[in-house]
């Protein structure tokens, strides 16, 4: 039975008073603390590096500021993430298919959450042990250690098996409700989770076949051109992997919580369609410098690129029209009037609507970092990290704010107070506060020249190191800010654990309905062979010529190298 309850700042939450069995909440909640457990490193890697990268802050002779860039990048980009929405496309499909999973569903979800537990333990043991200070993209010739890539391996192979569950699970609705369309979010958690199938190929490939035969000396030398375009395969669709999940609340969690309905059947389904098959053959747009590959291969992915502007114009075509039609449900007659019926003080909704907002400079950012000529005057600067903290540190953290704050008392059966959500606001202004600072400064930064990937360095008292100072000095404010919004985020989540009341009434996990006038969606939609095979050929006719290229041009390879 659905009904009405009140939170905080106004929002109107139509919950239907689910209850997970014990099983899937151990499975969830075990996700969602690993991954807290990652951001807590991450973040501590992140202030270190920052303030050492301005020159505020002098590192101990034990920390090497390439090892904290490393540890900032695998425990945030890669653990962080994969844990967390591992956690909540398992949450959701369970509850939009059924309620829970069966046991073997379970158990696929258990086996993955321990491998990817194991890589995690593997690679932060060789990153603090500096034996794999190799950054996150781990690029040859540099050489670390094997357990390091045995642990990415791990982390990796071990995401797959979640979708196992997932695609199981989906499947299981189908042959129960034959001829329907299927529940929203599981289509969206199955989209998300070929892509990712897909995409992590590449980056297997170049594990299994490349480095970790190369770290163990079996092999003296590495072609590292094919070892770069086989990480980029999997470099640029990680980024909509992250982000995915987040279109995934925007769509079909808000509507829930500000009383509304989803727009449309369609355009949320069309979207994540659309994210398959583009998101995947347009790697070569960061390789724009590497020789090796045809200056052609490169332009058809850059123009591959352009079309994923697509499916992200209508999300916000779309998650706007819930909006305000939520608004207009509420009372808002005039123009724009259902803006303030939006319910901007619960942090479960002003997080990710902040993430939105920052996405719009990220986005812009990016159409320039995947310009042929404009990518060749900003990459190897400041300004790509300040890009990428928009959009993965910004955007997509946000949101996973907001979908832990919701999914924690789900598990706990706490109540999500209005001490807890007063703290979440908080960190949501300072986190956003932090990061228009500092990525402010990277931009402004890279524009001057100033490069990326390297620690603090006065260029032998270069004049144009003294334009830089201040912005340098706005970058460490900003990272200071981040790092406190941070600590406040990760007190109310533990609040949220272990001290919060418990509640009186079930505490649900929202899932939103399509508005009921919305026609329904095309069966083919469904058809994931046919989507397959499309993003198959997109992907051949991408990378065949370039593959080619490379492996037949490159005779020799390079031996390891370590650099620190």
């Amino acid at each position: 039975m659905v009904r009405v309850e009140h939170g905080p700042g106004g929002s109107v939450i139509r919950t239907a008073g689910h209850v997970f069995p014990a099983e899937e909440r151990r499975l969830f909640l075990a996700h969602f603390i690993v991954a807290h457990l990652a951001f807590f490193l991450g973040i501590i890697a992140g202030l270190l590096q920052g303030l050492s990268r301005t020159g505020f802050l002098v590192l101990p002779s034990t920390i090497g500021y390439y090892q904290l860039l490393t540890l900032h990048g695998v425990a945030l980009a890669y653990v962080f993430t994969t844990f967390t929405i591992a956690g909540f496309l398992l949450l959701g499909t369970a509850k939009t298919t059924g309620g829970s999973f069966t046991p073997p569903e379970r158990r696929f979800a258990w086996a993955g959450f321990v491998l990817m537990l194991a890589g995690t333990v593997l690679g932060v043991f060789a990153i603090l042990s500096n034996r794999a200070t190799v950054l996150y993209t781990f690029y040859p010739p540099m050489h670390a250690h094997p357990t390091f890539y045995f642990g990415i391996l791990f982390v990796l192979f071990g995401s797959w098996l979640p979708g196992v569950s997932l695609f199981s699970a989906y499947r299981r609705w189908k042959n129960a409700h034959p001829g329907e369309p299927s529940p929203l979010f599981a289509y969206m958690a199955v989209a998300t989770y070929i892509m990712w199938l897909i995409a992590t190929l590449g980056v297997l490939v170049e594990l299994v076949v490349q480095l970790i035969p190369w770290s163990l000396g079996w092999v003296p030398r590495i072609h590292v051109g094919a070892a770069r375009t086989f990480f980029w395969f999997f470099g640029h669709p990680v980024v909509y992997f992250w982000l995915l999940p987040a279109y995934i609340y925007w769509y079909v969690n808000l509507p829930r919580m500000i009383g509304g309905e989803i727009f449309s059947h369609l355009l949320p389904r069309l979207t994540f369609l659309l994210f398959l098959l583009y998101s995947i053959p347009v790697g070569l747009h960061h390789q724009f410098g590497d020789p090796g590959i045809a200056p052609i291969w490169k332009f058809v992915q850059t123009t591959l690129t352009f079309f994923v502007v697509i499916p992200t114009l209508l999300t916000v075509f779309t998650v706007l029209a819930t909006f305000e039609a939520a608004g207009r449900g509420l009372g808002a007659t005039r123009p724009f009037a259902w803006i303030r019926k939006l319910p901007w003080q619960d942090a479960r909704f002003l997080a990710p609507v902040a993430g939105m907002l920052f996405f719009i400079p990220g986005g812009a950012g990016g159409i320039i970092n995947a310009s042929y000529q404009l990518n060749t005057v900003v990459h190897n600067t400041l300004w790509l990290p300040g890009h990428f903290h928009l959009t993965l540190a910004t955007t997509v953290v946000l949101t996973y704010f907001a979908i832990t704050f919701w999914a924690v008392p789900a598990l706990t059966g706490r109540a999500y107070t209005s001490g807890a959500n007063r703290a979440g606001i908080a960190a949501v202004l300072l986190w956003s506060t932090g990061m228009l600072l500092m990525s402010t400064a990277m931009h402004v930064l890279g524009v001057l020249g100033e490069p990326r990937r390297t620690a603090f360095a006065t260029y032998a008292g270069a004049a144009i190191v003294e334009r830089w100072a201040p912005w340098r000095a706005l970058l460490a404010g900003g990272a200071v800010l981040l790092f406190l919004g941070a600590l406040v985020y990760l007190a109310a989540v533990a609040y949220l654990f272990l001290f919060a009341p418990r509640a009186e009434a079930i505490v649900d996990f929202p899932i939103g309905d399509v508005r009921k006038k919305a026609p329904p969606p095309p069966p083919i939609l469904e058809r994931w062979g046919l989507w397959v095979a499309l993003a198959v050929a997109l992907i051949l006719i991408a990378y065949t010529g370039p593959f080619i290229e490379l492996l037949t041009q490159t005779k020799n390879g390079a031996p390891p190298l370590r650099t620190w």
